[in-house]
């Protein structure tokens, strides 16, 4: 009994001296703000925030044993205690900022979250706190260069995604159930977020940096939308044509250890077959878009003009209705044919995405399909969707795009088909 005791006042110990660090590192971030007013001109600094976390400790303790509402009158009290000091700032200095006496409210309540049995939420909490803070000149830097349709695209896009997106049934309608609204949406709002991304990578670190960003981020998520992105932007940028044609293969040969990734996880004797033609595959796309960006990058440093539309809409609801067709046919032919339609529906779902039918296929290998078939069924979805994403830079990009893209992606896919079937004896 008494061990037990002793181990929960240490615990409580311990809470206590992280409520007083959680608040010296809000302190610290904020006296060093404040390095170079005079003594006692600062209303709150490092101490002021490290004894106010404890002081929200030690209420969360009292709390505890003896009624909760001796936590609420502490914050009251730092409620008061930090409106006078608002009021005396703000007659001798003139300054209208509330932002370090919410921070020191914030810090009260990190003190108590600490005490009260959640130190490392307490603890994160703190140092975003200390961040946001810290981060005032490049916030308000960033809100004066932030244009009225830039914020509008934003707002836009946090209400597809953080508002409908939860709001969709996560299910199947119609037949066979293919319809699910809550997939269709996420492709839409994917699409969505890579053209938003995109944008802005490109305003903020020109055309090389923001290209390479983008099409890496899109290479881990979809190629196939930023390949639509990119072709589209093709058209109104056509300088930065080659830059586009180099990020789009890629985007699009990140798609292949990508592959090998999820058959490791999931089926490793798969994985064990086709790493070395999908890593040739990977070597057919990377090669050529390094030597396209060696050669073109030191003669473009910025767009000319950057298109007034952030979040390409337009293009992920078109891609979001083709999905859904997709979704409707693959189940038609499933319904149809049976096993034997494996291969077609390889073909069919490598139009929108290899992920589904991988993971898929290496998950009913060797139990429900043969090795052969579920080989042959991803090489043709990868296959598939990569003569796609050159289809699209062919006709919705410009011709200058689709010179540097369609050369090495056909001989890319002959050669790892001549292998295939050399090696599998299939295709």
């Amino acid at each position: 009994m008494e061990s037990d005791l002793f181990l929960f006042e240490n615990s409580l110990l311990w809470h206590l001296l992280i409520a007083l660090f959680l608040g010296s590192i809000i302190g610290a971030q904020r006296g060093w703000a404040q390095r170079h007013n005079a003594d006692g001109s600062r209303i709150a600094g490092i101490r002021t925030f490290a004894l106010t976390s404890l002081f929200g400790g030690v209420s969360a303790l009292l709390a505890k044993t003896y009624t909760p509402w001796l936590l609420g009158f502490g914050l009251l009290t730092m409620v008061i205690i930090s409106s006078v000091a608002f009021v005396l700032s703000h007659r001798k200095h003139n300054d209208v900022s509330i932002t370090g006496l919410i921070g020191l409210l914030i810090t009260y309540a990190l003190g108590a979250l600490a005490v009260s049995g959640e130190p490392v939420i307490a603890a994160s909490a703190a140092v975003i706190t200390a961040l946001i803070l810290d981060s005032k000149p490049e916030v308000h830097s960033a809100l004066k260069r932030l244009q009225e349709y830039e914020l509008d695209a934003a707002l836009r896009l946090l209400l597809i995604s953080v508002v409908m997106l939860p709001l969709l049934p996560n299910q199947g309608f119609g037949p066979w159930e293919a319809i699910n609204p809550y997939e269709i949406w996420w492709m839409v709002v994917l699409i969505a977020s890579i053209s938003f991304l995109g944008y802005f990578a490109i305003r903020i670190g020109g055309a090389k940096r923001g290209i390479l960003f983008t099409s890496i981020f899109a290479g881990l998520s979809s190629s196939t939308a930023l390949t639509l992105q990119f072709s589209h932007l093709s058209r109104t940028q056509p300088q930065l044509s080659p830059l586009l044609a180099s990020g789009i293969l890629l985007s699009c040969g990140t798609m292949f250890p990508r592959i090998i990734v999820v058959l490791f996880l999931l089926n490793q004797a798969l994985a064990l077959l086709l790493w070395p033609i999908l890593l040739f595959m990977m070597a057919g796309f990377y090669l050529p878009a390094l030597w396209i960006w060696n050669r073109h990058a030191d003669g473009v440093s910025q767009p000319v003009e950057q298109n007034k539309n952030p979040l390409a809409l337009g293009a992920a609801f078109f891609f979001g209705f083709l999905l859904m067709l997709i979704m409707l046919l693959t189940h038609t032919l499933l319904a149809w044919l049976g096993d034997a339609g494996i291969i077609l529906l390889s073909a069919i779902a490598g139009i929108t995405d290899v992920d589904p039918i991988t993971l898929t296929l290496s998950r009913q290998t060797p139990s429900l399909i043969s090795i052969n078939t579920a080989i042959a069924g991803i090489f043709i979805a990868a296959t598939v969707n990569s003569l796609i994403k050159m289809s699209m830079a062919l006709f919705i990009g410009n011709r200058a795009l689709t010179k540097y893209i369609a050369a090495p992606m056909l001989t890319t896919i002959v050669l790892a088909s001549i292998w295939m079937v050399s090696q599998f004896n299939i295709i």
